[in-house]
């Protein structure tokens, strides 16, 4: 496809106000990171829900109570995975998370019960969907947010590799993309996606030797993010496409809504835990 120019410089230019809020969540201490995804976890799931519902007309149907509470129980995952780190006046806001959650999860049955005038199972279900997609993937940002020593360098690793990865991938595809990589988002090509695969890993890798990350483990993180990445990108498209919809939001002139930045960190996050479980934190 052919390189424009005037997207570019729209998207380069609205972005600078993101990196700079991102950026300060990510560096100024632990509460702006936990305050910074506190708000991107309610925005996407406000856009996750406009999107179910105009594939889905019954989930439109849930009543505000269901709308609010599932949100709200996905907010408790969050601080349950703040882990010991995060404390306030002697508030442990994992406590908060346990106990919040453990109200939700015994009063959102008994207020569908008794305000729904019709429960459908199928508005059930994409709210469960939504608590893993969203809320658990957030979690477990959180949670590697909240490691005592490595605490900074974790979710760092992915975000940035998938900052660079989606803009190396945009660059590389528009240039030289030839080749379609799938149905679902056809401005996708196969040169861009592994152009972008190629510098995410080859940057990340150089960055390891100032953050005392061991570069076999650099590799490895950013290899994961930057193919989860691809793959959370092209699953937010479907649901775009199930709902008929260019962007889930329109937060961002050029960029869209939340979910449209943050769809491939949605899917990786897990991923790249699994790696910190298995060969990093044993």
């Amino acid at each position: 496809m052919a390189f424009n120019w005037k997207t570019f410089w729209t998207r380069a230019s609205t972005a600078l106000i993101f990196v700079a809020v991102m950026l300060t969540g990510l560096f100024w201490n632990q509460y702006a990171f936990f305050l910074l995804f506190t708000v991107i976890h309610f925005g996407c799931w406000y856009e996750y829900q406009q999107l179910v519902g105009k594939f889905e007309p019954r989930y439109t149907k849930i009543t505000p109570v269901h709308r609010w509470a599932v949100q709200i129980a996905g907010w408790c995952v969050l601080l349950y995975f703040t882990g010991d780190q995060f404390v306030w006046r002697d508030l442990s806001l994992h406590a908060v998370g346990w106990w919040m959650g453990l109200l939700l999860l015994f009063m959102l049955p008994i207020t569908e019960l008794l305000f729904s005038r019709n429960i459908e199972l199928i508005n059930i279900r994409y709210s469960f969907l939504g608590v893993l997609y969203i809320s658990l993937s957030f979690g477990l940002l959180m949670h590697l947010r909240a490691l005592p020593e490595i605490g900074k360098i974790a979710p760092l690793a992915i975000i940035f590799t998938i900052w660079i990865n989606d803009t190396m991938a945009y660059l590389v595809g528009s240039m030289i993309g030839r080749t379609p990589l799938s149905v679902i988002s056809p401005k996708k090509t196969w040169e861009g996606t592994l152009g972008g695969i190629i510098l995410a890993v080859a940057t990340l890798s150089i960055w390891a030797w100032w953050i005392d990350l061991p570069v076999h483990h650099a590799i490895a993180i950013s290899l994961i993010a930057a193919i989860s990445g691809t793959f959370g990108d092209l699953l937010e498209s479907k649901l775009k496409r199930m709902a008929g919809v260019k962007d889930s939001g329109q937060i961002m002139p050029g960029h869209g809504g939340f979910l449209d930045r943050f769809d491939s960190l949605l899917l990786a996050t897990p991923f790249v835990w699994v790696y910190f479980q298995l060969f990093i934190l044993r």
